[in-house]
């Protein structure tokens, strides 16, 4: 998948991340989201400030009756991870799957934002950290994202 990091969580995202394996706020998660249309840009996305902001664009979340955003806690994220050979710090996801997924829609990205009070929160409050090309086309089958071996995200020297 081809990956950019969203203009308001530049160089946040592994502190995001570390935030929900930490629990702390207790509620904090990551929230990943499928979107169809093709209206938006790269840049469109990039720019915006909240999922509601992506949802705003010409573009709209999946609306299959099966479908529901996944919600990943801090069982669910691992610490990031510093590598000082490589000069990176990352973080890793397992492989996620949308089971039966029944319309006909044309999925063109995977969003991934953080969401700091999910007892509370809102579309407005979630923060999109990374946006991805996943260009699937449902057709009742499970739809899986399959996670770079290397983790979800890794930041480095420029």
């Amino acid at each position: 998948m081809a990956s950019e990091v969203c203009n308001v969580s530049g160089g946040k995202i592994n502190a995001y991340a570390d935030n929900v394996n930490d629990n702390t706020p207790a509620n904090a998660v990551l929230v990943l989201a499928l979107f169809v249309g093709a209206g938006a840009t790269d840049n469109d996305y990039r720019d915006a400030d909240s999922l509601s902001a992506i949802e705003a664009l010409s573009t709209a979340e999946v609306t299959d009756v099966s479908y529901s955003r996944i919600i990943l806690s801090d069982l669910d994220v691992a610490a990031s991870t510093v590598d000082d050979v490589g000069d990176t710090r990352s973080f890793d996801i397992a492989d996620q799957t949308w089971v039966a997924l029944d319309g006909s829609d044309s999925i063109t990205k995977l969003v991934v934002g953080y969401d700091s009070d999910s007892a509370a929160g809102t579309d407005a409050d979630i923060v999109p950290c990374a946006h991805y090309d996943f260009v699937v086309s449902t057709n009742g089958s499970d739809v899986t994202a399959q996670i770079n071996a290397g983790g979800l995200w890794s930041a480095g020297q420029p």
